[in-house]
């Protein structure tokens, strides 16, 4: 039986089973014992190596490499960017969930991007100059008229993309007008496979964009914030506009929510840090500070 060994991309995988998108085509495949006794689970986004046989009847995952990140809900691995959606209007944005998002993503090594939709019913001026002035790529869409579908388009382009946002913020409309072909995608495999909308915890990649996008039916902020708990201590490394003023304050243990001789609230004061940034800095700190050991 001849073989053949090759480098792909698990897709999915459902009852054992994973789709490898390898040399151009995709494989069916079992992962080797040995991840099981080292208690490894492969996750949709893992970068693997290969057997393939003639038959297909042997095809293996053989190699997991090193993950950039995962996350348990839903279970992915490797995301390259998170795009947080936020609706201009009704449902009315949050600043402290969208900073609390950014903040995770950063924590697990994940770029993130604000989209906000709606544009053509308000106009989000004031909180897309908030977001770049600390540094975060957004974009301001409407899903009715195509404006900024693409540039969102190039934001994506090459990347393994997860969305998260509220219902009704516009997601699916958005990711209809970035690939009409995603909606047919989702609803073939979710009807093949029997799945309930928003109960799965599933996680399959799909192909656009010249990258992929994670589908992940239910996948909310509070999926987020259970995967990932940050201390207190590092906080402020996942606001990246902080970043170049830590060590300067006038002490060491400076929290950088109320202290004399801190440069980080000088920043703020100066304009060159937001307001409602830090405001959420600040929220997110006295949480941190009430986390008992056993929780992190």
């Amino acid at each position: 039986m001849a073989e053949q060994s090759f480098n792909g991309i698990i897709l999915k995988g459902i009852g054992g089973f994973y789709y490898v998108e390898a040399a151009g085509a995709v494989y069916e495949c079992k992962a080797r014992g040995v991840f099981r006794k080292k208690r490894i689970t492969p996750l949709a986004g893992d970068r693997v190596q290969i057997t393939v046989t003639d038959d297909g009847a042997e095809n293996t995952i053989d190699e997991i490499f090193e993950r950039k990140n995962f996350l348990k809900r839903p279970p992915v691995a490797n995301i390259e960017s998170l795009i947080i959606v936020v609706s201009t209007v009704s449902p009315r944005p949050s600043t402290f969930v969208i900073d609390k998002l950014i903040a995770v993503a950063e924590c697990k090594n994940i770029e993130p991007i604000v989209v906000f939709t709606k544009a053509d019913l308000e106009s989000a001026q004031k909180l897309f100059d908030i977001y770049k002035l600390a540094g975060i790529a957004c974009a301001m869409v409407s899903n009715k008229t195509g404006e900024g579908v693409e540039e969102v388009r190039s934001l994506l382009s090459g990347k393994i993309c997860a969305f998260t946002g509220n219902s009704g913020v516009g997601k699916t409309s958005l990711l209809n007008a970035l690939d009409p072909a995603l909606s047919l995608a989702t609803g073939e495999i979710s009807e093949k496979l029997g799945r309930g909308r928003h109960t799965t915890r599933q996680a399959e990649l799909f192909k656009t964009c010249d990258g992929y996008i994670v589908d992940t039916p239910g996948f909310s902020a509070l999926d987020l914030e259970k995967d990932q708990v940050i201390r207190k201590d590092e906080l402020a490394e996942c606001f990246r506009e902080f970043r170049p003023y830590l060590g300067s304050c006038r002490f060491s243990t400076c929290s950088h929510t109320c202290d004399k001789g801190c440069r980080i609230m000088q920043a703020v004061e100066d304009g060159e840090i937001s307001r409602s940034r830090h405001n959420s800095y600040v929220e997110m700190y006295q949480a941190a500070k009430e986390l008992k050991e056993w929780e992190l």
